[in-house]
């Protein structure tokens, strides 16, 4: 197979006729596949039906520090919880708080609290005449619509493979007090899969933001969550060097066990410095009497220690592999020959980013749902659901089988070559 750019009109245009004809076929065979969002498998699930049966009516429901888990009270979560999520976080203990079951919820609670009662004594953001926030793009779709729900000013910041450009962060940041904030996946980021370099996150703890209430918010979703046993990812901790720096305040992580036992029953955290706890917990009094701390205690009993944490997620990396090679591998024969896409490798993560050529992104997307195949809307990705360039589109491939990523990649592959050849043809 050549390279598109190499060969003339007609050429183009066979090409084009064989690959369209595909793709009749291929909307003629009711397919239904769904790539649009990063769920574990029915398969990735089943590796946690065990902590369903740790707990029962004769169960220990008494936590290290002598509470019964069955009560009222202890706001920030038991010990041992918090132990468990400082582990996954890489931070200590007593820089967390562990809350329900979704990071999300954390992450929207922040910015409300923010919005109706200030950061550390600083003017509620509901005073302010306008509130920006800096976005790395690609991203992730949910950060972004949280900031539009809010009617936060969002900026896109370009993303390489040591993270977002902190040459654009430092210099916005120091110049504009009403910047407020930075939405950041440090680690297997979503959609890319990259981590951030040692030198991005020493340099962002390092920030000096004119807005004394700016925070950054850490997304750590991907904390223990590699593809692989060896050649893993691993970034440094960010509550320490943003304490090694002078700035311990400024940032927010957030984590939970979502994508590592039950999506809709896991256990999720904050981890950020003494001022910004004590802050929240006096709100945290007026909303809750405490969160789950049955399931909390059934985590800790189901794992026992750090290490049994990370041997679980590599049950997970066993089901994971097949279905990213599924994706790649067809990826790699099918458009690499071509010249026509670039795509992530991730170590890690749930996600695969791939950029076509500009202008063309929302027409595979919209082809493919055509043909059955759904795929996270074109723009998703960037702020205000706009991909200034159209290019780029993420793929989820957790949720499917190995043989149906193989289908759906065929759908996509011939998606993307009929739209760069008929825009190459000026279709």
């Amino acid at each position: 197979m050549s390279a598109y750019k190499e060969m003339g009109e007609e050429e183009l245009k066979k090409e084009l006729q064989l690959l369209e004809e595909e793709y009749k076929k291929i909307c003629q065979d009711n397919i239904s596949l769904d790539m649009s969002r990063g769920k574990p498998g029915t398969d990735q699930l089943e590796l946690s039906m065990g902590m369903l049966d740790v707990l029962n009516s004769k169960s220990d429901m008494i936590s290290s520090d002598g509470f019964d888990c069955r009560n009222y009270g202890v706001l920030d979560g038991i010990p041992e919880s918090k132990k468990m999520m400082a582990a996954i976080m890489g931070t200590s203990p007593e820089n967390v708080i562990v809350y329900g079951n979704a990071s999300l919820n954390i992450m929207y609670d922040s910015i409300s609290r923010s919005f109706t009662h200030g950061v550390l004594g600083n003017t509620p953001w509901c005073k302010l005449e306008k509130v920006k926030w800096l976005c790395p793009v690609p991203g992730y779709d949910r950060h972004f619509a949280i900031t539009e729900h809010f009617g936060i000013e969002m900026i896109n910041v370009p993303m390489d493979d040591n993270g977002p450009d902190m040459d654009m962060v430092e210099k916005l940041v120091s110049e504009d007090e009403t910047i407020k904030g930075i939405w950041c996946v440090p680690k297997y980021s979503n959609p890319t899969g990259i981590s951030y370099s040692d030198e991005v996150v020493r340099r962002m703890a390092k920030l000096q933001p004119k807005a004394k209430d700016f925070r950054i918010y850490w997304d750590n979703a991907y904390a223990v969550h590699h593809l692989y046993e060896e050649n893993q990812d691993e970034i440094l901790d960010i509550i320490s060097e943003c304490e090694k720096a002078g700035n311990p305040d400024m940032v927010y992580e957030f984590a939970s066990t979502s994508k590592i036992t039950f999506s809709g029953a896991g256990v999720a955290a904050m981890a950020t410095s003494k001022a910004n706890i004590d802050s929240i917990k006096k709100q945290m009094t007026i909303q809750t009497i405490g969160y789950d701390k049955i399931n909390q205690i059934r985590h800790v009993k189901f794992f026992n220690d750090f290490d049994e944490i990370k041997a679980h997620m590599m049950k997970h990396a066993e089901k994971m592999r097949p279905k990213f090679k599924a994706v790649l591998d067809m990826l790699e024969a099918e458009l690499k020959p071509t010249g026509i896409g670039k795509w992530t490798n991730p170590r890690g993560g749930y996600f695969i980013s791939l950029d076509i050529t500009e202008g063309c992104a929302k027409k595979v997307v919209d082809m493919c749902k055509a043909a059955g195949m759904v795929l996270t809307n074109a723009g998703a990705t960037f702020p205000y659901g706009k991909d200034p360039e159209d290019k780029n589109i993420r793929i989820a491939p957790s949720y499917a089988t190995p043989e149906e990523l193989t289908k759906a990649s065929r759908i996509l592959v011939v998606c993307v070559k009929i739209a760069t050849l008929q825009k190459m043809l000026g279709k």
